[in-house]
C-alpha cells in the first residue's frame, strides 16, 4: 500500500467521522426537544419499552449491514443513556 492509498483511506474515514458527528448533533437536538416535551407533559425521562424496541431494530439493521449486532447495541445503549441523562436534567432529576 502506498502512502497515497493510505492517505485516501484516512481521508474517507475522516469524512465519515465528520458525518457521524453532525448526525449525532442533529439527533441530540431532536432528543432535547423530546426531553423538553416530556418535562412539560410530566412524562418519565425513560421509556424502557421503546428502548428495547429500538435496540432490537438496530440489531436487525446491523445484521443486515454485516455489522456486529453486539457493537451496535452497545453504541445505541451509550446514546440512549446519554439522552436519558439529558431528559432527567431537564426535569431537575440530575
Amino acid at each position: 500500500m502506498t502512502d497515497d492509498t493510505l492517505a485516501r483511506y484516512r481521508e474517507s474515514i475522516d469524512n465519515i467521522d465528520a458525518a457521524l458527528v453532525f448526525m449525532l448533533a442533529e439527533r441530540f437536538k431532536i432528543t432535547q426537544a423530546v426531553g423538553a416535551y416530556k418535562a412539560t407533559e410530566g412524562l418519565p425521562p425513560a421509556d424502557p419499552g421503546r428502548e428495547e424496541r429500538q435496540i432490537e431494530r438496530l440489531r436487525r439493521l446491523a445484521a443486515d449491514a454485516n455489522l456486529d449486532p453486539e457493537f451496535s447495541e452497545k453504541f445505541l445503549r451509550f446514546i440512549i443513556d446519554e439522552v436519558i441523562r439529558h431528559h432527567e436534567k431537564l426535569q431537575g432529576k440530575d
